[in-house]
């Protein structure tokens, strides 16, 4: 058996004895198991080993494209944390573990001037759980048809653009554990090429009880392959055109490990970390360590360190709470540079009440 093989054997046996356990043990525990973890995938990323060969095998990969400042700042070490409602997109457990009724609006500046928008809410029911309805829009501007007898483009235009929408529930079923599922539709739209498909979200959240410490588990874009609608004209070995389907490509189905929790708690300042394990169906296994500092209840300073990644290393970012007629507006802001696609940048708006 490998080493890492070994470090998630001891961490399925720590969880199954951790009401055994003192709560500090537990913490360190993970500390370990997810730093062991890193250096692991750090190999990985030397060798290739494991998942290199899985690169480009999926579809719908605009659904991997992280929403929320507060967790992209912190390198999207975003399943453990429960700030506001892009939660959702990282873990739908963590509905149920967000403080009062949350709207958050996020905007994300992508390369070659492609712009996301996501819609996440989160409504609480007395008794009954958690209901959270999530959107987001991958588009660009038109653009011009070009062949090869018109270079310079044709005067005609197609559009790009993919859509998907979520509804989710989720539930407290005790005072430390939640259990949450999303079911989402995806649509994508290439000229007049369209594909779409169901997929859904799973997810854990946990609270040790020992320095605000929770540990989240999540499944998302779990579902059948997708395939393009319609027919295409192929060129056989004999110069003849064959009518051919579309090839079916599985959804970017992700398996996320995170936890987080307080390393320094005072009046005036508060030093959440998060550490998570991200298993990509096609990629390789990666690893994320992102830190928060808020100061005075009022400013949040972010940062975080990506490990196995080939065009992301550091990330940084930081937080504006707005306290409004008794509400809580909060700003949010992430920078996250690719080494040859240049930088993103994403606001996040969350007014909870």
């Amino acid at each position: 058996m490998g080493g890492r093989d070994q470090v998630l054997t001891a961490a399925l046996e720590l969880c199954m004895c951790s009401k055994k356990m003192k709560q500090r043990r537990l913490w360190i525990a993970a500390v370990a198991l997810l730093l062991c973890s890193g250096g692991q995938l750090r190999a990985q990323a030397a060798f290739q080993l494991l998942g290199g060969q899985r690169i480009g095998t999926a579809s719908a990969t605009f659904l991997k494209i992280e929403v929320g400042a507060q967790a992209v700042a912190m390198s999207g070490a975003g399943a453990a944390l429960a700030g506001d409602a892009t939660v959702l997109y990282w873990n739908p457990a963590g509905a149920a573990q967000v403080a009062n009724n949350n709207l958050a609006l996020s905007h994300i500046a992508w390369p070659a001037d492609i712009q996301y928008e996501f819609l996440g809410y989160v409504h609480h029911l007395p008794r009954f759980g958690t209901l959270g309805l999530s959107l987001g829009m991958l588009h660009m501007a038109d653009m011009e048809v070009t062949n090869e007898y018109y270079p310079t483009g044709t005067g005609e235009y197609f559009r790009f653009q993919d859509t998907f929408a979520a509804l989710t529930y989720a539930r407290k079923m005790t005072n430390r554990f939640s259990f949450g599922l999303s079911i989402k539709y995806v649509d994508e739209v290439l000229a007049d090429v369209r594909m779409g498909g169901w997929m859904i979200d799973l997810g854990t959240f946990y609270w040790t009880g020992y320095r605000k410490v929770r540990f989240a588990v999540s499944l998302v874009n779990f579902g059948p392959d997708l395939e393009a609608r319609g027919s295409y004209l192929k060129r056989n070995v004999q110069g003849e055109w064959e009518e051919q389907a579309y090839e079916a490509f599985a959804p970017p189905t992700t398996f996320r490990v995170g936890v987080a929790g307080d390393l320094y708690s005072s009046e005036h300042y508060n030093l959440v970390a998060a550490m998570q394990i991200n298993h990509p169906m096609d990629n390789v296994e990666n690893a994320v360590l992102g830190l928060e500092l808020e100061v005075l209840q009022r400013l949040r300073l972010r940062g975080g360190y990506r490990i196995n990644f080939d065009e992301e290393r550091l990330t940084v970012g930081g937080g504006l709470l707005l306290p409004v007629a008794g509400a809580r507006v909060v700003l949010d802001y992430a920078f996250k540079d690719f080494a040859h696609l240049g930088a993103t940048h994403q606001f996040t708006f969350s007014f909870a009440f």
